[in-house]
């Protein structure tokens, strides 16, 4: 470790910070952009135009959920499928950097390109495009960044590493939702949050203010980056080659045929990909849930998203000393059961009930709990996020991490449509967005339950 710092030119303390500052510009794209501005932004629209073909308020609503739900399946395809050759390829060569460079010029281009949405719903289609080029692209260099994550550390400090930096990650998420509600997005009588027009000259009846969130995304990102890329630097590998789509074939089948004799790996993905599945259709529906079940506006989704995105900073870092002491497995463990409990009670109410009983009308019970949920939505979904990173960490190698954590995004990935399909599957047969969620649940139970046979140790080889 100290002669690869020294080679580099840069301290360890630097370059751990330096990664870090991946998690905060790329958090903005989580949320602002999937959960609590874009995603119930695009539902309201997407809503209102499906209201004005002639559907019921229901359907349109349904019919709503199930187009977000298509977009983050497709996309979620795309990142699994090519997500461990992808990581191949990077190790062949010895080189993530052009690779984090690209994905980070994609996830610009779409996210700059929301700006363009019709607040009547004329290009919804075109907006979805839009937003998967710049999910795939957060998402491609997510597992690119990750798998520089042994290198900064051993098996029991990247625990610690990693908790950290998704706190850090969070609380450049707090702050981006807070600049974005208090001086851009535009409220019912078209003024911020604070009462102000949007500022920069911004046509609040044209929601040109909700509309920035894409562009802010994109600068944000593109400035935030400058510290990554001047702090982290890639090891000098003796054993570069020249990348071979067929060699990279060739390396993500032998693995594939490797996790035959290694129970540990197989078992973790698998079980991975099923919470982690759950988690992603819970982030990504849970603003739209708020909007369409509890009939939030946006500026209400995005305190709601604040508080958190607070509670997820506070509860990573602990997570991260959790992990440190106990391991990842129990932290783990525990994230999923919270988070589940968390479903049934989402799933069991409604503007006018809970758990079948009914609620006064005008009750303010529901959003009262609801925000509770955030706070565990928020701070245990930060702690599972982190922890399953530093378990994949017992379970790979320096040498061969990008590839590690390429099959680890497929096990995230390939299945990354299963929770948006599920969802849509539900909320079409239903015609109801609130039990469109019931699918969560079964994913987190199932990958509890297949955790009982993971290493907490890892079988690193």
């Amino acid at each position: 470790m100290a002669d690869l710092t020294a080679a580099q030119g840069v301290s360890l303390r630097k370059r751990i910070w330096g990664w870090w500052f991946f998690d905060w510009a790329s958090q903005p794209y989580h949320t602002l952009l999937v959960t609590f501005v874009f995603g119930p932004f695009f539902a309201a629209t997407a809503t209102q135009y499906y209201l004005g073909t002639g559907l019921e308020a229901e359907a349109a609503k349904a019919q709503a959920q199930a187009s977000w739900s298509l977009c983050l399946t497709l996309a979620g395809l795309a990142i699994g499928i090519c997500a461990p050759f992808l990581g191949a390829l990077a190790d062949i060569t010895g080189r993530r950097l052009p690779w984090i460079i690209g994905f980070s010029v994609a996830y610009v281009l779409g996210s700059a390109g929301l700006w363009l949405m019709d607040p009547a719903g004329s290009n919804l289609w075109l907006m979805l495009l839009s937003f998967g080029i710049g999910f795939i692209g957060a998402e491609f260099a997510l597992i690119f960044v990750n798998a520089q994550l042994p290198s900064l550390g051993s098996k029991e400090e990247v625990g610690q590493v990693s908790g950290s930096g998704f706190a850090f990650g969070y609380l450049g998420g707090v702050l981006s939702l807070f600049i974005m509600l208090l001086l851009f997005v535009e409220q019912a009588n078209g003024k911020t949050l604070i009462g102000l027009d949007p500022i920069l000259g911004l046509n609040a009846s044209a929601k040109e203010g909700t509309r920035a969130v894409g562009p802010f995304v994109a600068l944000w990102y593109a400035l935030f980056m400058v510290p990554y890329f001047l702090w982290v630097r890639e090891p000098r590998s003796a054993n570069r080659g020249r990348a071979s789509l067929g060699r990279a074939v060739g390396m993500v089948l032998a693995s594939v045929k490797a996790l035959g004799a290694r129970k540990s790996l197989r078992t973790y993905l698998v079980s991975s990909m099923l919470y982690r599945d759950a988690l992603n259709g819970l982030y990504g529906f849970g603003g739209v849930y708020a909007g369409l079940v509890l009939d939030w506006s946006i500026t209400q989704i995005g305190i709601f998203g604040i508080i958190a995105a607070i509670s997820a900073a506070l509860f990573s870092w602990l997570g991260g000393v959790a992990d440190k002491r106990f391991g990842p497995k129990p932290v783990i463990s525990a994230s999923i059961l919270v988070l589940a409990l968390v479903c049934v009670i989402v799933v069991s109410m409604s503007r006018t009930q809970l758990f079948g009983m009914p609620l006064a009308e005008g009750s303010g019970l529901p959003d009262a709990i609801f925000f509770g949920c955030g706070v565990l939505i928020g701070g245990f979904g930060g702690i599972l996020q982190a922890t399953s990173r530093t378990l994949m960490v017992r379970h790979t190698t320096p040498e061969t991490a990008t590839e590690a954590f390429g099959l680890y995004g497929l096990s995230g990935r390939a299945t990354a449509f299963l929770a948006p399909a599920l969802i849509g599957l539900m909320t079409t047969l239903t015609g109801n967005a609130r039990l469109g969620i019931t699918p969560v649940i079964a994913l987190f139970a199932l990958g509890l339950l297949l955790l009982a046979w993971v290493d907490g140790e890892g079988d690193q080889v």
